[in-house]
């Protein structure tokens, strides 16, 4: 599968290692340009592209860069996808500690990845974003191993959420639809299922007992 990351931090970055490692034709970009991304490249086998060109031929893009640099993505970036292409976006909202205030999702009431869409212009698929990136490397499992985790994956295109839970799969975890992208404050920082290091059951249980109300530690 040819697939886009854009953003090459701790998760952009061991995405890249495990998506090539399983044959995945990957193309990963960052703000600062291919040639800051050359070890990774050599690492890993991806081609280091600019931004504007990380979505071109790709069923999958994976959009993971911090929320504020969300509307600095270059315009038109999905153009030139297949079609269909499933986006996966795995921000999260730090008003505090990173991104200020975001009034429609502090006034509005939107959820992070609603906003992140309305930016893209395309519907997203929101997952990992309460990973933590080293478990993407230390901690795949076959299907069926007890200790095998699991993450919420919450979308309104349900094609595009088969292909994500499809690609987690693969990638050695197992998945918890977590209902809409109008859900996915179930998943957001400060609730139960973040960061949650657990199977099928516990993410379940952990996404029912969320609270829609935005804790203190995450709000502008």
């Amino acid at each position: 599968m040819k697939i886009g990351i854009i953003g090459a931090g701790n998760i952009g970055g061991n995405l890249t290692r495990r998506l090539t490692a399983l044959g995945h034709d990957v193309s990963v970009a960052n703000s600062r340009g291919p040639e800051t991304l050359r070890e990774l490249a050599e690492e890993t086998g991806a081609t280091a592209v600019r931004a504007v060109d990380a979505a071109k031929g790709a069923q999958v893009v994976v959009v993971t860069v911090p929320l504020k640099a969300v509307p600095g993505l270059p315009a038109g970036l999905l153009d030139g996808a297949a079609d269909p292409v499933a986006v996966i976006d795995t921000g999260n909202y730090y008003p505090q500690q990173r991104d200020g205030r975001i009034a429609a999702i502090e006034d509005e009431g939107l959820t992070e990845s609603r906003w992140t869409e309305q930016h893209l212009g395309h519907p997203v698929i929101k997952a990992f974003n309460g990973t933590y990136a080293q478990d993407i490397l230390d901690r795949p499992r076959p299907a069926g191993d007890p200790e095998r985790m699991a993450l919420p994956v919450a979308g309104d295109d349900e094609t595009a959420k088969k292909t994500v839970r499809d690609l987690i799969d693969e990638l050695g975890f197992d998945t918890v639809d977590a209902g809409t992208v109008a859900d996915s404050w179930r998943q957001q920082p400060g609730t139960p299922v973040y960061g949650l290091r657990a199977g099928v059951d516990a993410v379940r249980k952990a996404l029912a007992e969320a609270s829609p109300e935005r804790p203190a530690d995450f709000r502008g």
